[in-house]
This record gives structure tokens, sequence and C-alpha cells, in this order.
């Protein structure tokens, strides 16, 4: 039921986005998907659909809503329903239909910068207007800045807030208290709410992920909460998600963009992944977050050690890591080439994330040990002479 996770699976020639895009001799550690084998039930789910030689229309029976509830029940303590759950191809898909469902153009909409880059893309794609509120860098860690929050929601009209829970890329998992804070601000300024909470999941010891719809009434009613199984299983092309709304009037805005978009059901794949991780995959996802604790010890230990001028945001959630390399005084620019053409090691750039994140790079550390310690040295030798 567990994983090897030491064991290296080569992905070149696979089609892979992370390992096929760049040449023989870079080391990809950007993009979020991990180097690890799924759960043996998942590809066991999968080898035996396929093994029926017909591939027609599908549709997901009440196994896969009863998987997905079970699931958030006993992880997450978040009672849904069949009937809030949305199909989606994916959760940038979603939050595209939804902030195409929820606004109209030229409506104003607030996240937390930095975040994952896709959501910039998401607004500008439906013509709406952003309104940033800058996470507070206190400390080695970051915090909402409640105040500005509450300012720009008074002052700006806020139609929309997209939540990223926990978060992409500064790892932080939300507390109740800030949750709440958020929860009775977007209530009190009529402010709807899309949560991605992708990496629910994926949470370090001592900390727990809580869905902000599952906190209270008054927030499932303005929430729609963007979930897959691809992040916590490894499972992204499978292109398999759910968006859970509790509100009958939202759900049926949403559902009304997914079919006028032509998006009938999930992948036929995707549904017996979904069932399988969900029902037999808990252990195997035990058994990750000990492999990714262990990881992230090491990358902390040996930067510590061997590149003290690095200042690591250590995550409570996700595997991904946001370290600050501005002490080296190099622009984001500089800093990327340097890693990529000195170090041949690929990290997401910081500066995508939005201006908060120049000088950041957001690092994978979903891999065998063995890979990391060799993107570690990399790294180093990147920055050699500075």
């Amino acid at each position: 039921m567990g994983g090897n996770f030491d064991k290296i699976t080569k992905r070149k020639n696979t089609k892979s986005v992370k390992w096929d895009l760049k040449s023989e001799d870079i080391l990809p550690m950007w993009v979020a998907d991990m180097d690890f084998e799924v759960a043996f039930a998942i590809a066991d789910a999968i080898k035996k659909r396929a093994e029926h030689p017909v591939y027609g229309y599908t549709m997901a029976g009440e196994e896969y809503y009863e998987a997905i509830c079970s699931w958030w029940r006993k992880r997450h303590n978040f009672d849904i329903y069949k009937e809030w759950i949305c199909y989606s191809p994916g959760v940038v898909p979603a939050i595209n239909m939804l902030i195409k469902a929820f606004t109209k153009q030229g409506d104003k909409v607030m996240m937390g910068v930095p975040v994952y880059h896709p959501f910039f893309e998401a607004i500008k794609n439906n013509g709406c207007n952003l309104i940033q509120s800058e996470l507070k860098y206190e400390n080695g860690s970051y915090s909402m800045d409640f105040h500005d929050i509450e300012d720009k929601m008074k002052s700006e009209n806020i139609k929309l807030f997209i939540l990223c829970s926990p978060h992409n890329p500064v790892g932080r998992v939300w507390t109740k208290e800030e949750l709440t804070r958020l929860g009775d601000l977007c209530v009190k300024y009529n402010v709807l709410i899309i949560s991605d909470e992708i990496h629910c999941d994926l949470v370090y010891k001592g900390y727990k992920h809580i869905p902000i719809a599952s906190i209270c009434k008054e927030y499932s009613d303005i929430t729609a909460t963007c979930v897959a199984p691809s992040k916590t299983f490894n499972i992204a092309g499978l292109q398999t998600a759910s968006v859970i709304i509790a509100n009958e009037e939202l759900r049926a805005k949403f559902n009304s963009v997914l079919e006028s978009n032509g998006l009938m059901g999930p992948n036929m794949f995707g549904i017996e992944a979904t069932e399988a991780a969900y029902k037999y995959g808990e252990p195997w996802l035990d058994e990750l977050l000990i492999y990714l604790q262990n990881n992230l010890n090491y990358l902390l230990e040996y930067m510590n050690e061997k590149m003290p001028r690095l200042r690591v945001v250590v995550p409570q959630g996700t595997y991904l890591v946001w370290v600050d390399f501005s002490d080296y005084g190099l622009n984001s620019t500089e800093l990327h080439e340097r890693l990529l053409e000195k170090g041949k090691v690929w990290f997401n750039e910081g500066y995508i994330f939005g201006d908060a994140g120049k000088n950041f790079e957001r690092i994978n550390i979903a891999c065998p040990r063995e890979v990391l310690i060799e993107g570690l040295h990399r790294i180093e030798k990147a920055l050699e002479g500075i």
C-alpha cells in the first residue's frame, strides 16, 4: 500500500511538462507535480479499467461522489453532499469559470499576493480588475493584512476574493482565527469567495487545514471550494477536479458556465483514480507526508550550513518551498538565469507570483532524496563567487 519514495523513476520522453521542456542537463524542480509513483491502488484501478477495450462517454457514479464526500468528512471534518459537487477538468479552469459565473466585466477581484500565478491570468481573462493585498512578510513568515483587506473592501466595491488555502507559494496553512476574520469581512462587505484548496492534504505535523466553507453556514453560502486529488496523489494528468458549492443559486450559475463551455463530464481514468485514491490511498499519503517532512528538514539543514545567506520561508503545508535569495544582490532575472545556466537547476521564478515575489524562487521538494541533494548542490554551485 505504501510507496517507495526513494525510487528514481525516469520521466524523460514521457511527454512530461516538468521533464521534457528543457535539455537533458537541466534538473527540473519547478512545476507542482511529484516525481513519485502513484499509490498501487490507483495504478491498479486504471489498469483494470484500461483492460476493458471500449473507452466511450463516461459518467461519474455514486461511488465517485461517496469517495469524495467520505474523504472530506474524515480528513477535514467537512460535511459535503453529492449535489454540492460540480465537475471541472482542473482547479485553474474552475477558477476561470467561477470568475465568469460570479462577476461581470469591470468588477474588482481581490487576492493576497504573492500568490499562484494563474490567478492573475484568470482575472484578466474575464475582464475583471485585480485589487492586490500584499501579505505581510515578517520574521520569516507571512500573514494576511486584514486592515488593508478591509480598507479595500470598503473603498473598492470588491465582488470576489480568491483565497489560496493552503497558500501557494508561501506555504501558510491558515488558522481558524485567520479564516474567520476573512470570512467575517466577506460577509460584511458582500464579497463572494473562491477558495483554492488543492494542497489541503499536504499539511505538515502540527498544522491542520480548515476549509473556510466548513466553519459556518454564512461562509459556505458565499464560497466555492476548488479541490482535486491531483496534488495529493500525483495524478494531475488525469484532469479531474471538483468545485464544492453549497449555495444553490451560485451552483446554478457555475454549472451554466460549465455547460456553455461544453464541459460535460470527467475523464474516464480520472474517475477510477479519484475513487481509488480516496478509498485506498490514505496509508500512501501518510507515508508521503513523513518523507516530505524529512526532505524539508534536509533542505533546511543543508541551506543553513552551506548557504546561510538564503532565507527559507518554512512551509506549514504543500511540497513547495519559498526561498528568499535577496541577500545575494541579484535582480530577479539575473538570479533565475544564473540558477538555470550555471547551476543547471530549474525553479519557478518568484516574480511570476507578483511583484512581492521578486528575489524569491519556488522549489519543489517532492522528489527522491537523491534528486533533492543534487538540486541543492546545483544551487550552491550557481551561487559560488557572489
